[in-house]
């Protein structure tokens, strides 16, 4: 589950949500939101992840919201001086997976991030490799980042790859050379008769490589057969 501890801003909630729902993480849990809640500045923020605003879960302190968690990971760029093992997004994604009980990832306010009192709760810290020079992250790009990496680990379905047809059968493949070939023979495109057995292999070859399948077999034979065809007679004016 995402935990957002005394988010300031409506708008974060909501595009938090979002990048929930984007990668199929549905519990979201609050701790003491500073606008309190519901935020009418959630909904449009969150593009149609209303149902994980409309489920959330409200809590006075970061400790009631993880009180049923068996374990808590503090999203935070620096230690703010409590000593516990350190994981990235992926390395957490895979524990959270592989362990049983319940699992919250917490994340600070967008101004100054988690307090130590809230890291304390942690068994983990959570922190993203990012550009120490510009450290910056917004909430709703952090919780993305972890999500997707959560993600990769959950059985969320990938955009279906575009479906192929099957090679075409040898015999319509020869079909079509062999058609190409009649085209060409009366041009003299196989001269000098030496070389002819050689260019022909390199056609076969050129052919035969891009894997052609049952409809673009029929189509280039459709092209071949219009070229084959005599012109029309144009009409004169």
């Amino acid at each position: 589950m995402i935990v957002l501890v005394r988010p300031q801003l409506g708008e974060n909630i909501g595009k938090a949500a979002r990048a929930m729902l984007n990668f199929g993480l549905t519990e979201m849990r609050l701790v003491a939101p500073r606008d309190g809640w519901p935020n009418p500045s959630a909904g449009p923020a969150a593009a149609g992840a209303d149902i994980i605003l409309d489920q959330a879960k409200i809590y006075d302190t970061t400790a009631e919201a993880v009180a049923d968690c068996t374990h808590v990971y503090a999203s935070t760029v620096r230690k703010r001086g409590v000593t516990k093992p350190v994981v990235g997004p992926d390395e957490a994604a895979r524990a959270i997976h592989a362990e049983p009980g319940k699992s919250a990832i917490l994340f600070g306010r967008e101004a100054s991030g988690l307090e130590t009192e809230d890291v304390a709760l942690a068994r983990t810290i959570l922190t993203v490799p990012i550009n120490p020079e510009f450290g910056s992250l917004n909430l709703a790009q952090a919780v993305i980042l972890c999500a997707y990496e959560w993600s990769k680990q959950a059985s969320v379905v990938q955009p279906t790859q575009e479906e192929h047809l099957p090679p075409a059968p040898q015999e319509e493949l020869d079909g079509m050379i062999a058609h190409l070939e009649g085209m060409l023979e009366p041009k003299g495109y196989f001269f000098p008769e030496a070389r002819a057995d050689a260019t022909r292999k390199t056609l076969r070859t050129l052919l035969t490589k891009p894997g052609w399948n049952h409809l673009e077999v029929r189509t280039l034979r459709g092209v071949l057969s219009s070229l084959e065809r005599a012109p029309k007679d144009r009409i004169s004016s």
